[in-house]
């Protein structure tokens, strides 16, 4: 078998098993079981755990930048996109360990400063790119002010990471990024992306229904 394929495939692995458990729960022996490999195989690969941590986790942030511009490029409107990133948000965070903002943090901050710099300057640059959409398009209320929102919504994104938000919840952890985001739309929105907001909210409604 190719050393590229053994990589991507160690990569994938550890990815599912990172996301499930968390950076600090998954091992090395725990990504070799996993693959049915000698841990021998992923020290070829990667010298370390930290070096499979940081390509895992910084592969998953370019996605994320990808994808973002896609959305960005394919909603038919501000509030469009809105909802086909919380469509996106379905499956990742049905088994997302919310821990691993704060193992990344802890044990791994080279990594995590590259989250940081993804979410302190993309996601921020893409947030306040959607609320001036949303006034240009006549959806969201002009009296905004777009630096301040773009800044909160990029915090209340990674709200339910947060141990203490989370206690006392019985719901899932992506029903309360749900509840955040949609609580943020319908915030910004004037008469017009309100009625549109409705649309768009009951056809997803009924596309998750399922698989919530």
């Amino acid at each position: 078998m190719e050393d590229i394929e053994v990589k991507t495939r160690i990569q994938e692995a550890a990815r599912e098993l990172i996301m499930q458990y968390s950076v600090r729960s998954v091992s090395m022996d725990d990504i070799a079981t996993s693959l049915g490999i000698s841990k021998k195989t992923i020290y070829h690969c990667f010298k370390d755990k930290e070096e499979l941590i940081d390509t895992v986790l910084s592969g998953t942030f370019e996605n994320n930048r990808s994808y973002c511009n896609k959305v960005m490029t394919e909603a038919e409107n501000a509030v469009h996109e809105i909802f086909l990133a919380l469509e996106s948000h379905v499956e990742m965070f049905k088994t997302m360990n919310p821990a691993i903002l704060f193992d990344m943090q802890k044990y791994h901050p080279r990594v995590f400063s590259k989250f940081s710099e993804f979410k302190n300057h993309f996601l921020y640059q893409v947030i306040q790119n959607n609320l001036k959409r949303g006034i240009e398009e006549g959806l969201y209320r002009k009296d905004i002010r777009v630096d301040v929102l773009a800044k909160l919504r990029v915090e209340v994104i990674f709200l339910p990471f947060t141990p203490e938000f989370r206690k006392g919840f019985n719901e899932s952890f992506y029903d309360l990024h749900e509840e955040i985001i949609l609580h943020f739309l319908f915030g910004v929105v004037n008469e017009k992306g309100y009625a549109l907001a409705m649309q768009y909210l009951h056809r997803y409604k009924e596309n998750n229904t399922v698989n919530k």
